[in-house]
């Protein structure tokens, strides 16, 4: 399934907030926004341009464009970024409660139920 452009630019503005919601941006942290490029097909132009942006936005900016973007996404979209995220928020070794906010809060946002997250991300066949 070809993926959107506003699903990878979604994906990568809310891995970001839940990368740097613990205030702390490790290894195993970076290598999975890497493995979400390789694996989604990001381009290296969407991936630079994301880069480059969440450099100079303010952090509520960077959510609500991240919020804009995957609400437009397809159910089936927005579900599996949730999953990446939901993985990602464990990638480090802990879940921050400052992640599981954001995710809960994104989640609603989004119009996606967050037991289907949990249900789906079980089989998500994202290695991290």
């Amino acid at each position: 399934m070809p993926f959107s452009e506003n699903y990878h630019n979604g994906l990568l503005y809310l891995a970001h907030l839940v990368i740097s919601a613990d205030g702390i941006i490790d290894e195993n942290e970076l290598q999975a926004l890497q493995t979400i490029k390789e694996r989604e097909g990001v381009s290296d132009e969407v991936f630079a341009a994301y880069k480059q942006d969440v450099q100079t936005m303010k952090e509520r900016d960077i959510y609500q464009k991240a919020i804009d973007l995957i609400s437009t996404c397809e159910d089936a979209e927005k579900l599996r970024a949730f999953c990446w995220l939901y993985k990602i928020s464990e990638v480090d070794g802990s879940v921050h409660v400052k992640e599981v906010r954001f995710l809960l809060y994104s989640v609603k946002r989004a119009d996606v139920e967050f037991d289907e997250v949990v249900a789906a991300a079980k089989d998500f066949q994202a290695i991290l």
